[in-house]
């Protein structure tokens, strides 16, 4: 096993997979060179049984000169006779060297074909596509990209406007795990130590971005299309037309001998990359699969982290972290998922709570690589949400044009002149009254309970708590939702049921202190069998969102590796969902007190 300078692979490369710094950047791994192939290692530190080391191998070889497939009017022969059988005869003999020496288990390969022993674990098969640098403007498209209004704009820099688009384009198309992945990394690899990523975006006159591509350039013989998005709420004709007009534009500027375009994916993309005169050039297949056991290592001592502060910190600052540390409990609302061997997980979620859930997550997080929820919780995404709840409704649309003077006198006896302890005053009564009447339905609900909630000491959010758990320890976290997507489930939530929900008020702390209760045990229809109706929880707004998560969760469940986040009201109907699509669910019982309780009233696990 041979470490190299990346610079002596990547003036060898051949496909964008020898870009070894994106590829170091988005596997977490260390390349190396074994007999002219290029390999990735690493560990994840898991304590799960199929955990590190790992291995992802290369099989297309680099090579000192420009293949003959990469030069125009090549016939781009993909059918693997001699000379490639000889190189997977070489590549098969360079991968046993390396899982030898690594000691790996968890194994990847991408290549032009997979050794015959690894022929039951291939996961894709498809042909590479690649563009010569050359290749001119489509004659339909000259005129009308002439006069597109649209400016195309290149940096580095993933803006909250980026975020939006890979967020919107994220829950509309159906895309394949591993690329689902690079667009929830955009951001963390973009500017990686040695990498060479750019976006390109087409921008519209009030600056809004009508699409984005991601550029690798750092390949001295060719660059490279990762991903793109275009978007729907911006939508501009034939934005992505223009980039790929300014795509090639860079790559003659800068000498690149062609474009990698990628896979074919589907007859839409293909058709696309053939309109701008791209061809296949190489078959192509993805393989996973596992090697040997590997031993586990000795679980984490618990409360690790306070053991450290209080050998480290000061007098002083040892009982502020101790105190200031929030009610830790054990996460008992999650479901274990098994399907053809993979494992993920599958949690209900509480959007605010009194406890924190941090070291059970922590160790639910060592198992996975992935973590999914609802929709994006990053602070843009929270603004947006935010600003469109501000936006008045319109005359006689409000939450106040429905309440009686009653409801009203009502709402601020149990919120605004009730003294409890709290991090502040309570508020106004004509705040309470601006809020019911200047802002969205759902807005003015969510807030006044919010609000209840905090003067009640429940200062928590499982979904918040996760999001930041889960990027603190270097997971890729991503939402299944767009932002849109969220508002307008938002927006369903019928006014009599908000209406009813406030009317209900003095209600509120015995709803609280129930579902408190059931969700700690992991009770889920004793949760939810409650008198008070949520507004949000209509059948219709679950039921459609149900579907939804159903699809974009399905893959990465049987990928594997994955933990799976939604409001806990989902639980019902998507566990009865997998169950249907093949998957084998059963409850985590965290603690003898969960086993024992569960036993006792004979509940499904």
């Amino acid at each position: 096993m041979t470490a190299m300078p990346t610079d002596f692979v990547t003036i060898r490369a051949t496909v964008p997979e020898h870009s070894t710094a994106f590829m170091a950047a988005m596997s977490g791994g260390t390349p190396f060179v074994e007999d002219g192939f290029l390999f990735f290692s690493g560990s994840d530190g898991s304590d799960r049984p199929d955990a590190a080391p790992w291995l992802t191998a290369v099989a297309y070889p680099l090579a000192d000169e420009l293949p003959a497939w990469a030069v125009p009017d090549t016939a781009g022969d993909t059918e693997p006779k001699a000379p490639l059988r000889q190189t997977m005869e070489a590549f098969e003999a360079a991968l046993t060297k390396a899982l030898r020496r690594t000691g790996a288990r968890r194994c990847w390969l991408v290549g032009p074909v997979a050794p015959e022993r690894l022929e039951p674990f291939v996961t894709e098969r498809d042909e590479v596509y690649i563009l010569d640098v050359n290749a001119p403007t489509p004659a339909r498209l000259r005129n009308v990209l002439a006069r597109s209004p649209l400016r195309v704009r290149e940096g580095k820099e993933f803006t909250p406007a980026h975020r939006r688009l890979w967020t919107e384009f994220m829950g509309r198309a159906a895309l394949r795990p591993n690329v689902r992945e690079l667009y929830a990394r955009t951001a963390s690899v973009l500017n990686a130590p040695g990498t060479d990523l750019r976006l390109f975006d087409a921008v519209d006159a009030e600056g809004r971005v009508a699409a984005s591509l991601l550029l690798d350039f750092a390949p001295p013989r060719f660059c490279t299309y990762l991903i793109g998005a275009h978007s729907r709420a911006h939508y501009a004709p034939h934005a992505t037309d223009l980039l790929f007009r300014a795509m090639l534009e860079a790559a003659r500027r800068e000498g690149k001998a062609f474009i990698h375009l990628g896979v074919g994916v589907n007859e839409g993309i293909r058709r696309f990359k053939r309109k701008w005169g791209g061809r296949p050039v190489l078959p192509y297949v993805a393989a996973a699969w596992e090697e040997r056991p590997a031993v586990s290592p000795p679980p984490v001592a618990q409360g690790a982290d306070v053991v450290r502060a209080l050998l480290t910190a000061g007098p002083t600052d040892k009982w502020r972290f101790v105190l200031d540390q929030p009610d830790q409990r054990p996460f008992a609302m999650l479901w274990r998922v098994d399907k053809n061997g993979h494992t993920s997980w599958l949690g209900g979620t509480a959007h605010f709570f009194c406890c924190s859930f941090e070291r059970s997550l922590r160790r639910l997080f060592e198992k996975v690589d992935t973590i999914i929820l609802e929709g994006p919780l990053d602070q843009d995404s929270l603004a947006e949400v935010d600003e469109a709840g501000r936006v008045a409704p319109p005359p006689g649309e409000s939450v106040l044009d429905h309440l009686t003077e009653a409801d009203v006198i009502l709402l601020e006896r149990v919120l605004c002149r009730r003294r409890l302890l709290a991090d502040g005053p309570p508020p106004a009564p004509d705040v309470l009254r601006g809020l019911l009447g200047q802002s969205r339905p759902w807005y003015a609900f969510f807030s006044l309970w919010t609000l209840f909630l905090e003067q009640r000491g429940w200062k928590q959010s499982v979904d918040l708590e996760i999001w930041n758990l889960a990027g603190d320890m270097g997971k890729t976290v991503f939402g299944m939702e767009t932002v849109a997507e969220q508002i307008a489930a938002l927006e369903a939530a019928p006014m009599e049921r908000i209406v009813r929900f406030l009317r209900d008020c003095r209600r509120w702390d015995a709803y609280r202190k129930r579902n408190a209760a059931s969700y700690l045990a992991g009770n889920l229809e004793g949760m939810l069998g409650t008198s008070t109706e949520f507004p949000s929880r209509t059948e219709h707004i679950i039921d459609h969102r149900d579907q939804r998560f159903r699809e974009r969760m399905r893959p990465w469940l049987e990928r594997g590796g994955a933990a799976v986040f939604v409001g806990s009201a989902h639980l019902l109907n998507l566990r009865r969902m997998l169950t249907e699509d093949g998957f084998t669910l059963r409850r985590v019982l965290p603690t003898w007190r969960h086993r024992l309780s569960a036993l006792w009233n004979k509940e499904t696990l």
